[in-house]
C-alpha cells in the first residue's frame, strides 16, 4: 500500500477537559522548503516543548507549522482561583526590574492577570509526568486532525496532477507521430532554397540528399520527446509511491521544462508541421507549470 500524499496546508484545533486539566492544540500548517516549526508556549509548558517536537516531526515531514497549546489546571481545590504564587512572583520581579534600572513605574494588573497560568492554581515549575503525557496525547489527536485535513487536500492535488499529466502524454504522442513526417518536410524546405539561390544550375542530388539529412538531424526533436514522454511517465510512478513528493516532483519538473523549451528552439520553418510542434510544446509548457504550481504545496 503507498504512502498517502499530503499538502502542506493544514489546520487542526483539539480541546480536551480532564479532572485536573484544561488543553487546548492548535496547529496550522503551510507550504515550506523544509520542516519548520514555530512555537507558541507559555512558560508553563516550556519543559514539554522537545517532547512536543519530536512527536510532530513523526507525523509531519515538510511544512512550516504553527503550535498554540494552552495549559489551565484546575485542580487542588482552586479552580478558576488566582494563582498567588506566580502572581507575587511577577510582582517581585516587575518591581525589582523597575528597581534596577531606575523607572518610577507601577505593575499593570490587566497584564499580570493576563499572563499564562495566573489562574488555576499554582503552576509548577516542571509538569508531573501525567501532565505531560495528557499534553501530548492532545497533541496526537491534533497531529491526526491535521493530517487527515492534510491528506484529503492532498488526493485533491494529486487528481489534478494527474490530469495535467495526461495532458502531457498526448501531447508528446502527437508530437512524435508528426515527427515522423518532419524529415520529408525538411527537405522540401531545403530543395526550395536552393532552387530560389541556385535558379538554373543543376543540384547534385546526392549532396542535396546530404545537406537535407543534416539539416534534419540538427533539427529532430526525437530524443526530446522520448525523455519527456519518460519524465511523465515518472511523475505518475512517484505520485503512485506517495509520501514525501514535492521535492521529487519539482526536479523532474525542470527537466520536463527543458525538454519543452528544446522542442520550442527545433520547429520553426517548417510550416504546417512546425506551428502545430510549437502549439503541443506551448500546451505543455503550460501543463508542466500548472503541475509545478501544484506540487509547491505538497509535502
Amino acid at each position: 500500500m503507498s504512502a498517502p500524499i499530503r499538502s502542506m496546508t493544514g489546520f487542526a484545533r483539539v480541546h480536551k477537559s480532564m479532572e485536573k486539566t484544561e488543553i487546548t492544540v492548535i496547529l496550522k500548517s503551510v507550504n515550506h522548503r523544509g520542516l519548520d516549526l514555530h512555537f507558541h508556549l507559555g512558560a508553563d509548558l516550556d519543559p514539554v516543548e522537545a517532547a512536543m517536537r519530536g512527536a510532530i516531526k513523526r507525523a509531519v515531514l515538510r511544512g512550516h507549522v504553527d503550535i498554540r497549546c494552552s495549559l489551565v489546571q484546575t485542580g487542588d481545590g482552586a479552580s478558576g482561583g488566582l494563582n498567588f504564587p506566580l502572581f507575587r512572583a511577577y510582582l517581585e520581579a516587575f518591581r525589582q526590574a523597575a528597581a534596577e534600572e531606575g523607572v518610577n513605574a507601577q505593575p499593570d494588573l490587566n497584564q499580570a492577570l493576563q499572563y499564562p497560568g495566573m489562574f488555576g492554581g499554582a503552576a509548577e515549575q516542571e509538569p508531573d509526568p501525567e501532565i505531560e503525557g495528557q499534553v501530548l496525547a492532545v497533541l496526537e489527536q491534533a497531529l491526526e486532525t491535521l493530517n487527515r485535513f492534510r491528506t484529503r487536500e492532498g488526493a485533491e492535488l494529486a487528481a489534478s496532477i494527474r490530469e495535467q499529466n495526461r495532458a502531457i502524454q498526448k501531447g508528446a504522442d502527437e508530437m512524435q507521430q508528426i515527427r515522423s513526417e518532419a524529415l520529408p518536410a525538411f527537405q522540401k524546405r531545403l530543395q526550395e532554397r536552393l532552387r530560389d539561390l541556385l535558379g538554373n544550375s543543376v543540384v547534385d542530388p546526392q549532396r542535396l540528399a546530404q545537406e537535407a539529412a543534416l539539416l534534419a538531424d540538427r533539427s529532430d526533436i526525437g530524443e526530446e520527446i522520448d525523455r519527456l514522454k519518460i519524465h511523465s511517465r515518472q511523475v505518475d510512478e512517484i505520485l503512485d509511491a506517495g509520501g514525501e513528493v514535492g521535492k521529487k516532483l519539482d526536479f523532474l519538473l525542470q527537466e520536463m521544462n527543458r525538454e519543452s523549451n528544446t522542442i520550442l528552439s527545433k520547429t520553426g520553418g517548417i510550416g504546417d508541421l512546425g506551428l502545430r510542434l510549437t502549439d503541443l510544446a506551448l500546451a505543455s509548457k503550460a501543463a508542466i507549470e500548472k503541475i509545478r504550481e501544484q506540487a509547491l504545496n505538497l509535502e
